[in-house]
């Protein structure tokens, strides 16, 4: 892909230098805006035509086709151009005018051509390199390699800049365009290589979209936007539309500039133009790669967008002055070298800051926007903004033409003084609003990370110094606490003093996550004030953290019982933490009168106490007293103080405060807080399958909370030999952890083909279920225990289809994922096509075609059949296929293999000893009793040894099932009536 881009583009930079060159000498710059009108619509054409294009042919195909009518139309531009080397119409009865009239025509008509179809060249290569590598590269994939691949405009900046003068001597100027045809035929090429061989990447064949057009979107994408968010898209318009308008009114100055330097000069434009894009291929590969990112970290995100209309208004201040300036600047040539040289810096800085900082600051601009309506947002502003901007400002610049026809171009420049000013007032404004949004975005729990911490940091300040809200103030502290939590006691410790109490109460929250002692004197201030106890308790536990030597005496009379629980609590913690053992004796005291207490707030807070100290020997006695007390707050609390202080002799109460709701949440916080020490033991309950699966699903969430990389391996680990309900708990924690963490944890593990090797796992066992359908079908085998399997077994391939649809998720969009997955549950055929039209554009796995085929309507046969590739199928008679499904009892459902055993009793079909003892150790309960069923009708003889191994078992209705069948033992002599023999074989003997 690189290497397409960059051949592509090398040819379309020598296009476009030669062309701007015959376009001068043609048109001079009065014809450039009827191109900015007439490209206007070019873009929405073509992308509405390359859209069409794909209802016909397979898109593999279609990137073929678009790169070669990219080039195709070069050809007959330069036969055009060079249609003065060839004498066919001086043979005709013309005289030589008519052949100079017809040759001036032919050559006007195809410079006109030759630069509007350099814009549709620019859309439908943008759109064919993008398309084509969302095509080749899942989502995670293109987060790694597009940059490479956009390099390649850069690379080929350079290439084609620095050897376009050479070729014009060479070749010949006319003939450049010749060798701009074969740089894209070359690009097509590859393509085509491409095309072929990840033929897997791209649609296998089209669908009708009739049906699927017709329907009505999702109405969450349909929303009118409305209140902020509006008046922030409205400056995101502003901004993109002023940058778009003055790139091109500084394009159209340069090249009148250019045509004014070279008016007599054959080729001389296009070889400035081809030195002048080397050196700027240079400049931006240095920017991009060791300036940008450093400035944006530096100074911010929107002084950064102030850079580029900054440079353009003072540029253009100083050319308006240009006729003010000395005569030495002058010297012995015209006043309008150093403005020619003026327009080149101000292009070249255009060119340069546009494509490095303006591009790496736009998509920032977006990320307060909520998440669900940030890329259609996005789509809009960008895919109109461009095109409508580009037209109005062609019909102004020939209006404008038109009314100051004698007037020289200079006069642009106050146009793009005023405009830039224009647009730093919307980059302002634009900086107003974006907290804001980030504000309200943190409040419903949408904030990105990817926000601008630096510009973050100045609105809090700012707003804190503001009399805003008292709930606005809180918000602005709890999102720089997430955001940027390490700055958060630089900016509030100075305004501790002058907040209300709830916003004390957060700041020193906050404050406490890095504690610093640079700010020890704002809290010692805030602790001579007397703040009330909840603020006065973190005051202290902050300074006396902080402090390098702290005087602990001074927390002696916080120790009294007439001081607040809250504040005694904390003192008592942070003597037992760094007090001598007098003192350490003297909290131990406190807090054991606190632990003990009649009242449930005393208790509480001692319990809190006890997680913030480090030294309890004395303190242990009471800890399973406290985990049975009547308080649910004390039982909460307890299990904090467990894992903070690490008693290790407690952790399974920890474990057992996951079974029950009340305390699960509290539990879970525990052992999210011992980090990596927990896990051996939740991985342990976990795999534990005797325990409830409501626990085994809190034991998994949990590791995914802790989330570390050892946290991510045991996941992992797991993920790849779990199967059922344990896989999918495992997949959905992993898709559900924040910033894609599991993802590409998941991708860096396994990697891609691991991913496809899951899926392909889950086909095959899919295909073990459509042959136990067909094998067990309703015509061979009519039993109510039979369509009771048959319904067990669909729902199990629903299960692998759901597991099939979340490990998608890994590889693809989660976006299209879910919407295909939606769309396939539908009723609506028309649904249905939409969903596998999204899965047939979006997958490349190479079991995707079997995979469509089991999501498509057809029969189980046919759907088989797909599979056979990945899974054989052997007819099989039903008796012969449930024991082959009880071979794969560890990938059956327990419901299923209680189905299994409840037809093989009532068809009386044998199963093998080994199957029947070992499921008769099942954890569930139903899947026992219905083995011992089965076996009280094939297996009789054994039933007298092993009823009474059975008599303490700990499900009920296991157990009333074994009383019942003793009874009749007892009636029966201890005899049952011994089945007729199977065709299935003998009797199970056990």
């Amino acid at each position: 892909m690189f290497a397409f881009y960059a051949i592509t583009s090398i040819g379309l930079v020598w296009l476009e230098a030669i062309t701007a060159d015959l376009f001068l000498k043609t048109y001079t710059t009065e014809g450039l805006p009827w191109i900015y009108i007439a490209s206007a619509g070019i873009g929405s054409g073509l992308s509405f035509f390359y859209s069409y294009l794909q209802k016909f042919l397979p898109l593999r195909r279609v990137i073929v086709i678009i790169a070669l009518l990219m080039a195709a139309p070069l050809l007959f531009f330069w036969v055009s151009l060079s249609f003065e080397n060839f004498y066919l119409f001086q043979l005709a009865h013309f005289s030589i005018a008519g052949i100079e009239f017809w040759r001036a025509s032919l050559a006007g008509i195809t410079v006109f051509f030759m630069r509007l179809w350099i814009e549709a060249i620019n859309v439908l290569n943008d759109l064919n390199t993008s398309i084509t590598a969302n095509q080749l590269f899942n989502i995670r994939e293109i987060k790694r390699t597009y940059p490479l691949i956009s390099s390649g405009i850069l690379v080929a900046d350079v290439i084609s800049g620095f050897s376009l003068g050479v070729l014009i001597s060479g070749v010949g100027l006319n003939n450049v365009v010749l060798l701009s045809f074969v740089m894209m035929m070359l690009g097509a090429g590859i393509l085509l290589y491409l095309s072929q061989a990840y033929q897997q990447a791209f649609p296998d064949f089209l669908r009708k979209r009739t049906a699927i057009e017709e329907q009505p979107s999702d109405f969450s994408r349909n929303r009118p936007i409305q209140g902020p968010l509006r008046r922030y898209v409205v400056l995101l318009f502003a901004f993109f539309i002023l940058a778009q308008v003055l790139f091109l009114l500084i394009d159209f100055r340069f090249l009148g500039a250019l045509e004014q330097q070279f008016s007599s000069s054959e080729g001389q434009i296009a070889a400035f133009l081809g030195m002048f894009n080397g050196f700027l291929g240079i400049l931006e590969v240095a920017m991009q790669w060791l300036a940008s990112s450093r400035v944006i970290e530096r100074v911010g995100v929107f002084a950064a967008s102030v850079v580029l209309p900054g440079v353009i208004a003072l540029l253009s201040a100083l050319l308006i002055s240009s006729p003010a300036w000395p005569s030495q600047l002058v010297t012995d040539l015209s006043w309008t070298q150093p403005v020619f040289m003026g327009i080149v810096l101000l292009k070249l800085l255009d060119e340069l800051l546009h494509y490095t900082l303006f591009a790496s600051v736009s998509p920032v601009l977006f990320q307060p926007i909520p998440d669900s309506v940030r890329s259609r947002i996005q789509a809009i502003v960008r895919g109109i903004a461009e095109p409508i901007s580009t037209g109005v400002t062609g019909l102004a610049l020939l209006t404008l033409s038109l009314i100051l026809k004698d007037a020289q171009l200079d006069w642009l420049f106050p146009v793009m003084l005023l405009m830039a000013l224009v647009w730093i007032l919307a980059i302002l404004l634009l900086r107003a609003r974006y907290v804001n949004l980030l504000v309200m975005s943190a409040e419903r729990g949408q904030l990105s990370q990817d926000v601008d911490e630096l510009e973050l940091r100045r609105w809090v300040v700012e707003t804190l110094d503001k009399p805003v809200s008292e709930d606005r103030k809180e918000s602005c502290i709890d999102l720089l606490s997430k955001v940027d939590p390490k700055s958060a006691g630089e900016v509030l410790a100075p305004h501790l003093t002058k907040f209300s109490p709830k916003l004390q109460r957060r700041g020193l929250e906050a404050m406490l996550l890095y504690p610093n002692s640079a700010y020890l004197p704002q809290v010692k201030t805030l602790v001579e004030l007397s703040p009330p106890p909840a603020v006065l308790a973190l005051a202290l536990r902050f300074v006396w953290l902080t402090e390098e030597s702290p005087d602990i005496r001074k927390l002696r009379p916080y120790l009294q019982t007439e001081v607040d629980p809250v504040v005694r609590g904390t003192a008592a913690s942070l003597m037992l933490r760094r007090g001598n053992p007098t003192q350490k004796a003297e909290a131990t005291t406190t807090l054991r009168r606190m632990l003990t207490h009649k009242l449930e707030r005393e208790r509480v807070m001692g319990c809190r106490a006890l997680a913030e100290a480090n030294y309890l020997q004395a303190l242990r006695i009471y800890i399973p007293t406290l985990l049975q007390d009547k308080s649910l707050r004390v039982r909460r609390a307890i299990l904090q103080a467990i894992a903070a202080t690490h008693l290790e002799e407690f952790y399974p109460s920890l474990l057992r405060g996951l079974q029950y709701k009340s305390t699960r949440e509290a539990a879970m916080k525990a052992l999210m807080r011992l980090d990596n020490e927990a896990i051996p033991m939740l991985v342990k309950l976990a795999e534990d399958v005797q325990k409830p699966d409501s626990v085994r699903l809190r034991a998994w969430q949990t590791i995914g909370l802790i989330g570390s990389l050892e946290a991510l391996d045991a996941l992992i680990s797991h993920l790849m030999i779990a199967w059922g309900t344990n896989r999918r708990n495992i997949l959905r924690i992993l898709l559900e952890m924040p910033g894609d963490v599991g993802i590409e944890s998941v991708l860096d593990r396994m990697g891609r083909s691991g991913v496809e090797q899951l899926i392909d796992q889950e086909l095959v066992f899919i295909g073990q279920l459509y042959g136990a359908l067909i094998d067990l079908a309703p015509d061979r085998v009519r039993l109510q225990e039979a369509d009771l399997l048959r319904r067990a077994l669909k729902a199990l391939q629903m299960d692998a289809q759901e597991r099939i649809f979340m490990l998608m998720q890994f590889l693809y969009p989660i976006e299209a994922v879910k919407a295909a997955a939606f769309n396939l549950q539908s009723a609506s055929r028309s649904n249905v096509a939409r969903g596998l039209e999204i899965l047939d554009n979006t997958l490349d796995i190479p079991s995707k075609r079997a995979l469509l085929s089991i999501l498509d309507g057809n029969s189980d046969w046919e759907k088989l059949h797909s599979l056979s590739e990945i899974v054989g199928y052997d007819p099989a008679q039903p008796s012969d296929r449930l024991r082959r499904l009880l071979e794969l009892r560890h990938f059956l459902s327990d419901w299923a293999i209680a189905c299994c055993f409840h037809l093989a009793r009532q068809a009386r079909w044998t199963l093998t000893v080994e199957q029947a003892i070992s499921c008769l150790r099942h954890p569930k309960g139903f899947v026992r009793e219905a083995v011992l069923a089965y076996l009280w009708m094939a297996s009789p003889r054994a039933m007298p040894k092993l009823l009474p191994l059975l008599q303490h078992d700990p499900d009920p209705l296991v157990l009333d099932q074994v009383q019942t069948m003793l009874k009749k033992m007892e009636h029966s002599n201890g005899a049952a009536p011994l089945p007729p023999n199977s065709a299935g074989g003998s009797h199970t003997n056990l």
